[in-house]
């Protein structure tokens, strides 16, 4: 009786991660939101640009309402985001966090490149 409970209210299907899994997910995800601040800092010259877009990226990874409908369905599409919010596990949380420290390091690394003398930066 309890596992129909449990089962039916859970909003998202819970999958099992391995450690080493994890692991490599976080790196993965610090490794390319490093990059791509690093990149943007290169062309736009803006160095915490990446830390500032990173949480609509993130909306855009999690939430499966559809961009337009926060504008012609706001109370649905925030409605589903906070649903979802609620729904990440742990380890989602953890991965989803080490992209975004990679998104700061980069803008820390494109600070001390201009202040070591690189103009490039």
């Amino acid at each position: 009786m309890i596992e129909q409970f449990v089962s039916t209210n859970i909003a998202a299907p819970v999958a099992s991660i391995t450690l080493p899994q994890a692991i490599l997910s976080v790196l993965l995800f610090m490794v390319i939101f490093f990059g791509i601040g690093f990149l943007i800092n290169m062309l736009l010259r803006m160095t915490w640009l990446m830390a500032v877009v990173y949480p609509i990226i993130v909306i855009l990874i999690i939430d499966d309402v559809k961009f337009y409908q926060y504008i012609t369905r706001p109370i649905y599409a925030f409605q589903a985001l906070g649903n979802k919010l609620i729904s990440l596990s742990v380890v989602d949380i953890v991965i989803l966090s080490g992209g975004f420290a990679g998104a700061i390091i980069s803008g820390f690394v494109m600070k001390a490149l201009r202040k070591a003398g690189y103009q490039m930066f």
